[in-house]
């Protein structure tokens, strides 16, 4: 399949831009680019309510409530406990904002976006102990943040895709906590810049091969790397969560995700896979601009809402 119309329209938008490759600025400069693509990030759905919470010296998460179908409800919900995207350099609570309210709109589940520390100032494994770490707070606060601890998802997109899936593979190495779903939305997973994907699309469809390069390498620095650094490497896939995994056709990270998928099955782990065909790398987190986008988030909270809420 060709490109989408609007992801055609997606390129000429940036190509007309003419601003600098992000892997060539300063990391404070290219978050300030990043976040000044707000227009393309979407509507901000209302809901019943959104509130910062600090539950470390460095971190801070965000929760979005929805409203049930009955208005406002004091019922605990189900969390899905959210890992922004931006290669681990870029990106906030507030690039993603739209896409979390978008997502605990539709799944009617409690979205709780986690705010680590970025690289290269925070190298890995910050970032990751983060994320477990919010994970567990959430998990343990659950009844005064008004959630269902048995209930609860990790999901990311890009970077956050991969911390999603570090974090699910700690949380069954570890005994702790129990996850019930990991969502990743064309996750980075491994440096493997040899893969077919990486090659077909390394430029002019939005996310380069050299920008992944940059970005891995302001991620590890001189780190060695592990399975918790890169999913895709890890040796067992088994006793991981079931398992749901979006990517685009013409993007660098394809590959990642269709790799994961298959050895997802081959270690007896349930896994809905879908490749939307046309689309680019971001199309969700861009939903603004891409129709998709937000017909990908419906297929994201409604296979949520049909986990999280399921019958005891």
């Amino acid at each position: 399949m060709t490109l989408t119309p609007q992801a055609a329209r997606f390129l000429k938008d940036l190509e007309e831009q003419n601003a600098p490759p992000v892997e060539t600025l300063p990391p404070r400069q290219g978050r300030r680019m990043f976040a000044a693509l707000s227009r393309w990030f979407g509507e901000k759905t209302k809901l019943d309510s959104v509130r910062d919470i600090e539950f470390s010296s460095k971190t801070t998460a965000r929760l979005y409530r929805p409203f049930t179908e009955l208005g406002a409800s004091n019922e605990p919900q189900p969390a899905i406990i959210y890992f922004h995207g931006g290669g681990w350099v870029l990106g906030d609570l507030e690039t993603h904002d739209a896409l979390c309210r978008r997502l605990a709109d539709q799944s009617k589940c409690t979205v709780i976006a986690v705010d680590y520390s970025l690289s290269p100032e925070s190298r890995y494994p910050t970032a990751l102990n983060e994320c477990y770490a919010a994970l567990r707070y959430m998990i343990n606060r659950a009844e005064e943040l008004g959630l269902i601890a048995n209930r609860i998802a990790v999901a990311g997109d890009s970077a956050g895709g991969n911390l999603a899936a570090a974090v699910a593979l700690r949380a069954r190495d570890f005994g702790e906590p129990k996850i019930d779903l990991q969502i990743l939305l064309y996750p980075a997973l491994e440096p493997d810049f040899d893969q077919p994907t990486y090659i077909k699309y390394s430029n002019g469809y939005g996310l380069s091969r050299d920008r992944m390069m940059w970005f891995w390498e302001q991620y590890l620095g001189d780190q060695k790397l592990d399975e918790y650094a890169a999913p895709g490497i890890a040796n067992d896939l088994g006793g991981l969560p079931d398992s749901l995994i979006i990517t685009a056709e013409y993007d660098v990270l394809r590959s990642d995700g269709e790799r994961f998928a298959k050895r997802l099955i081959e270690a007896g782990i349930p896994i809905t896979y879908k490749n939307h065909k046309g689309n680019l790398h971001g199309f969700m987190h861009f939903a603004g601009m891409f129709d998709d986008g937000l017909v990908a988030t419906t297929e994201v909270a409604a296979f949520c809402r049909n986990h999280l809420y399921r019958s005891s």
